[in-house]
């Protein structure tokens, strides 16, 4: 990311002035709203145009979203509304890639009413009281995900300690050759640095930098994760893992618990109930472990937002989108998807799912909505509700400033070997200290 920021930032504001005239009314960049493939991606635009009643492009990038994002505005590709999440807005405002959208959300019925957008919801994202983008959907965070129905069958309870983990997982590879637990690299390992009260990116300290999971606290999980390796317990591709790689892991019998989404548990329970309705199979959310002082510490995800480049050329369409998107049939189309495709109506006015609809699990951008208020016309997914709950108690957004990629590949770097049980943790974070205060990334 640092790079995609140093070389197409620099160039945007320039960029952005020199865009040529849209064609469409209303022009979208977007990672995640609309069609789960490019088929169906036409029929969401043509319904959206149907609603608002105007000439959309919606461009939906098939891979690489950010770097899509950022080479499109350097080069001065106009657009009315692009998708993001917080951790974009320092860069972009440097460079005044961005409307300030304060007014327009204050000017809005819709998007000013705090039981559509809660106040918490600004909040994650809000810079000296400014609004700099619209979130586009209620973001949760990411926790640790157990087999359920394993736990059930060990006759164990939530495991609330790391030897209660370590048992759990344990019991896994003896009772059903798996292994206990699978991540990518340090995503998201949080709920198990909880136990010494350690929190994932930067946290200043008297205004100083520091990073815990370069903290003498952090050796002590980063040698717990040794030995469940050294016990065969860890699997060891996560220093190589995407997310498809655990996910597959967790959906076929082959580990016993992974840290994702909370939107996950639900999304986990619904393809195997789909695709293997005779199985056991049952995903839930677990908190972390309690630190020194009780607390759990989780990860909050940084907000998803609509935000408006400062080159736009339809302020008008995009707000009007947006009230769209945050009313009654937006939701619908953010979750269920799109009419006779995704979903049908049937003569008394229900809602009823397709086969492709069922497949795709009800969500085409916002599976959960920010509104307070709204009642989706089906139940959330298993397990959902009850991981929400632990996110919304438990997690807090991370400080991730433009160095946290550099720093991040230092931390990696050496705290593989320690939780892969070739050196110890304390070697590890002390190497870790030596080089980010070589490379200026924390303070004395």
């Amino acid at each position: 990311m640092k790079s995609v920021y140093s070389v197409s930032l620099a160039a945007l504001a320039t960029a952005l002035m020199a865009g040529t005239t849209l064609a469409a009314d209303l022009r979208i960049l977007t990672a995640v709203t609309g069609g789960k493939d490019a088929a169906e991606h036409e029929q969401f635009v043509a319904e959206l145009e149907e609603h608002l009643g105007l000439d959309i492009e919606m461009v939906k990038p098939a891979s690489d979203y950010n770097n899509v994002l950022f080479t499109s505005l350097a080069s001065g590709e106009r657009y009315d509304l692009i998708y993001g999440d917080s951790g974009m807005l320092a860069g972009l405002i440097e460079q005044g890639a961005l409307q300030d959208m304060t007014d327009m959300v204050a000017a809005s019925s819709v998007l000013s009413d705090v039981t559509v957008i809660p106040q918490a919801e600004w909040d994650l994202f809000a810079i000296e009281g400014r609004k700099w983008g619209v979130p586009n959907k209620f973001e949760g965070g990411t926790l640790p995900t157990v087999r359920q129905d394993w736990l059930e069958e060990f006759g164990m309870e939530d495991p609330t300690t790391l030897e209660e983990w370590t048992e759990y997982f344990r019991r896994a590879k003896q009772e059903k050759d798996a292994y206990g637990l699978s991540t990518s690299k340090l995503y998201d390992i949080q709920g198990f640095m909880s136990a010494n009260g350690v929190k994932a990116g930067y946290v200043i300290v008297d205004g100083k930098r520091t990073i815990p999971y370069a903290s003498d606290e952090a050796a002590e999980i980063y040698d717990w994760f040794g030995m469940l390796s050294k016990e065969g317990l860890l699997d060891p591709n996560f220093t190589t893992n995407g997310s498809a790689e655990f996910r597959n892991l967790f959906m076929t019998d082959r580990v016993a618990a992974v840290t994702y989404w909370d939107a996950w548990v639900g999304l986990f329970n619904n393809i195997m109930a789909t695709d293997h309705p005779d199985s056991t199979f049952e995903a839930k959310g677990v908190a972390g472990v309690p630190g020194p002082d009780g607390e759990i510490i989780l990860r909050r995800g940084n907000a998803s937002l609509w935000m408006m480049p400062a080159n736009a050329e339809h302020p008008e369409n995009a707000i009007k989108f947006l009230e769209f998107w945050h009313s009654e049939p937006g939701y619908i189309m953010g979750t269920l998807g799109i009419k006779d495709v995704d979903y049908t109506m049937t003569a008394d006015g229900k809602y009823e799912l397709t086969e492709q609809g069922q497949a795709h699990g009800m969500d085409h951008g916002a599976p959960r909505v920010a509104s307070t208020t709204w009642e989706p016309p089906f139940p959330p997914l298993p397990g959902v509700k009850e991981a929400e709950a632990i996110i919304l108690e438990h997690a807090t957004t991370e400080y991730l400033p433009a160095e946290w990629p550099e720093a991040q590949a230092i931390i990696e770097k050496h705290a593989f070997p320690a939780m892969l049980g070739e050196t110890t943790g304390a070697e590890a974070v002390a190497a870790m200290r030596e080089e980010l205060l070589a490379a200026g990334l924390i303070d004395e």
